[in-house]
């Protein structure tokens, strides 16, 4: 017994020793790259993977942007709406993954601008980047939480059988004490967060999967024939041209199919962060592609009357599709899942946004950035950034009061986020094509063509989500409020450079200084083995020639 006993601490006094070593290479990387290492790295490769995953959160994202779909195409909209944008996708979450594998930094996108633009227009490109996808992740934050207040709507209109139906004030107040709960809970340590993502992830891949087989099963003599589950359009739109009605029903897929830059901007949490970071953004995205649409060929299949569920009277037709199917216990049950799926959703986008929020601070990015940058000495987590995103989305919240409030904050996330995207990857296929020093993932000759067709898919889709599902705008309530959040922040932050940031907003600001590169760096050397010291040696630098 004690030899057994012995030989299981020399296994764990192996695995400390080796996951110390880690941290160093990745420190070292970090320090390279400009920063020093403030996090705690808790995040191991499969938790980093369930955070990439949890923060789509598939079974709670497609059951809420189902109207999307079932509005402007039905069926069509339900398949063929979601495959196609996924394909694009893929190109955009490659393209970035590359990034992220070269540069493991919380700042992400703008500093991968920044390092890839003429020196001379960088500050201005870094900024433009940065204030994008900051936008981008606080708007996301409030449309989940928007969604996660309406699924509690819903499900309290499905077990009063209809008797209970919240309006916007109740539905804001809920939003509210969801935000206050994301706010106490992204607080915490990077170690609690990383366990809760992943026991999500499972929790979401299982509820998938057995939703999306019930659907099918259980719909029985309802269930629709295979031809007009995938191929039969029905626009209730209001658009007259079916094949625009059709390219709108991507809004359910883009809107799910955004955040997967997550892996990035926690790159500074990670162990082995120039692996796990790309291969979480990768495999985060194909699960929920593959997953999403196993779930909405059940939904398509179960939806036997497609204006029936136009017309529900629940916050969200997908309840009612579940009520239909399942009954009132079984939509419920269902229904809870989602409901808590969505709230770790929200969790993650929530550390997601702060991350990205501490990272431009810490660039002297916002105003009051010496307090969004400070880190809590005890959760080692940007605290202050945490309530100021929450904040921001509580503000933004007052949509709900809109009609298309869901329409406004999914169009002004998804052009806002993979308009930061957009950027560097143009940057990358142009002018820092050749400078670019590519990290442990690579795509090598097919970085062009991949990058090109990412760069197009964004452009596309930042202007196909501005536009309103019913062009029939008869008050304030019915308008798409995308355009006018894009271009507030547009005005906003253009000013701001025109008449301050230019004078004090360089970019990337190293803080930490050349002798401590030196002694973390060399701290790593000492720590790897000789076997493997030419090889991180090489890797490493990258980091030099970038920052420095």
């Amino acid at each position: 017994m004690s030899e057994i006993a012995e030989e299981k601490r020399r296994e764990d006094e192996h695995s400390i020793l080796r996951l110390r070593r880690v941290h160093k290479k990745d420190n070292a990387l970090l320090a390279k790259l400009g920063y020093k290492s403030e996090f705690k790295r808790a995040f191991s490769p499969v938790h980093t993977i369930g955070f990439a995953f949890s923060i789509m959160g598939v079974c709670a994202s497609v059951s809420s942007t189902f109207f999307f779909s079932l509005i402007t195409a039905g069926h069509v909209g339900m398949t063929f709406g979601w495959i196609i944008p996924c394909l694009f996708v893929i190109c955009v979450v490659l393209s970035l993954a590359e990034l992220a594998s070269a540069m493991p930094t919380s700042a992400g996108l703008y500093y991968f601008s920044a390092k890839l633009s003429p020196p001379k227009y960088a500050p201005l490109i870094s900024w433009i980047t940065g204030w994008a996808n900051v936008t981008g992740q606080i708007m996301l934050v409030c449309s989940i939480e928007f969604v996660n207040a309406q699924m509690i709507t819903t499900g309290i209109a499905i077990g009063s059988d209809g008797k209970i139906l919240l309006g916007p004030a109740e539905t804001y107040g809920i939003l509210l004490c969801i935000l206050v709960s994301h706010a106490i809970m992204c607080s915490a340590n990077s170690r609690v967060l990383a366990r809760l993502s992943l026991i999500t992830g499972f929790v979401n891949v299982a509820t998938t999967i057995s939703t999306a087989i019930a659907l099918i099963v259980m719909s029985g003599s309802k269930r629709v024939s295979g031809k007009d589950a995938f191929t039969l359009l029905e626009n209730h739109s209001g658009w007259n041209n079916n094949g625009w009605a059709f390219i709108m029903s991507f809004t359910s897929a883009m809107w799910v199919l955004t955040g997967y830059d997550a892996a990035a901007h926690i790159s500074e949490e990670i162990s082995f962060a120039e692996k796990a970071a790309p291969l979480a953004m990768i495999s985060g995205v194909l699960g929920t592609e593959i997953l999403g649409f196993f779930l909405l060929i059940g939904a398509s299949f179960a939806s036997f009357d497609i204006k029936r569920l136009v017309d529900t009277d629940l916050s969200m037709p997908m309840g009612q599709v579940y009520l239909d199917t399942f009954g009132k216990k079984g939509a419920l049950a269902v229904w809870s899942l989602c409901i808590a799926v969505q709230w770790v959703n929200g969790v993650t986008q929530g550390v997601d946004a702060s991350r990205v929020t501490f990272a431009l601070a810490r660039d002297n990015g916002l105003p009051g950035s010496r307090w969004w940058k400070q880190i809590h000495p005890k959760t080692k987590t940007p605290v202050y950034a945490v309530w100021l995103v929450m904040f921001l989305s509580a503000v933004i919240g007052v949509l709900v009061w809109s009609e298309t409030a869901l329409s406004s904050l999914a169009g002004a996330t998804v052009v806002s986020l993979y308009s930061s995207y957009a950027i560097p990857i143009f940057l990358r296929i142009t002018y820092g094509y050749k400078s670019f020093q590519p990290g442990y993932f690579r795509l090598g000759k097919w970085s062009r063509f991949i990058g090109s067709i990412a760069i197009m898919w964004a452009v596309f889709v930042g202007v196909v989500l501005l536009f309103p599902l019913d062009p029939n705008i008869k008050s304030a309530a019915d308008m798409n409020y995308a355009v006018v959040i894009v271009l507030a922040v547009f005005v906003l932050s253009a000013l701001s450079w025109i008449t301050s940031a230019h004078k004090w907003f360089h970019g990337p600001v190293p803080n930490i200084t050349m002798e401590e590169v030196d002694r973390v760096t060399g701290e790593a050397e000492n720590e790897v083995p000789e076997r493997e010291g030419d090889a991180y040696e090489k890797r490493s630098s990258l980091g030099e020639k970038i920052a420095f």
